[in-house]
């Protein structure tokens, strides 16, 4: 069977770095993976990107915060895409994860932040997430977001003191969503049909008021921590 062949139906991937060579061994890394990518194009520059995006069409876009011209090109180049209503999500590659650049890689519109500390295999499954329509963050990283926000954060969603908000079977699906699963992988942890993790999560969201993943991520990580402060 042909390589094309065999990625029929996989997500697109457009891959943009600093430099030609990183985005090859990117690319090589990806078709390697277990999970199902077809990389559609790449490039080392934001008007290589945005041209890039318009013809190949892809459903994800990894995009390294330094790119040829400067460190932080890459924002800037995820906020342009933002703007003009472009198709892919967009991953943004962090050479750190200190508190500054995660809270400033979401605010450029990424809906994924992965660190080039991790494995190419762990990426793949990062770019399947986020092409579900996940968002992809370490808790640690959620937290720094949380932080960030501070006192805007609505007072309404989070009933996290009220006893008996969430079944456990609940809780334990929210506690998944929160380390980045999707719904595939929730319903395979807990040996669910992906139809009944859905129904689970339509339920969980009316009853804490979150209306999307990151927000029921967050409400995780408050409800942790509010059980580790003593009363």
């Amino acid at each position: 069977m042909s390589k094309s062949s065999e990625r029929t139906g996989a997500v697109k991937v457009f891959i943009a770095d600093g430099s030609r060579m990183g985005c090859q061994l990117m690319a090589e890394a990806l078709r390697r993976g277990r999970y199902r990518t077809r990389v559609v194009g790449y490039a080392t520059d934001a008007v290589g990107i945005r041209e890039g995006l318009d013809k190949c069409k892809a459903d994800v876009a990894v995009v390294g915060a330094r790119l040829q011209e400067e460190s932080l090109a890459g924002l800037d180049v995820t906020r342009q895409i933002r703007a003009s209503n472009s198709k892919p999500n967009i991953i943004i590659l962090l050479d750190s994860s200190k508190p500054t650049m995660v809270v400033e890689a979401f605010r450029a519109g990424a809906s994924g932040i992965f660190s080039r500390d991790q494995s190419s295999e762990l990426l793949c499954k990062c770019i399947h997430a986020v092409h579900q329509g996940q968002v992809w963050a370490s808790s640690k990283q959620l937290r720094f977001v949380i932080e960030a926000l501070g006192p805007s954060l609505p007072a309404k969603p989070l009933c996290k003191r009220t006893p008996g908000l969430l079944t456990k079977r609940e809780e334990g699906v929210v506690d998944l969503v929160a380390e980045g699963l999707t719904n595939r992988d929730i319903s395979r942890q807990l040996n669910l049909s992906e139809h009944t993790v859905r129904n689970y999560l339509f339920r969980i969201f009316n009853k804490v008021g979150s209306s999307n993943r990151l927000e029921l991520a967050l409400y995780a990580i408050d409800r942790r921590e509010s059980c580790h402060k003593p009363n």
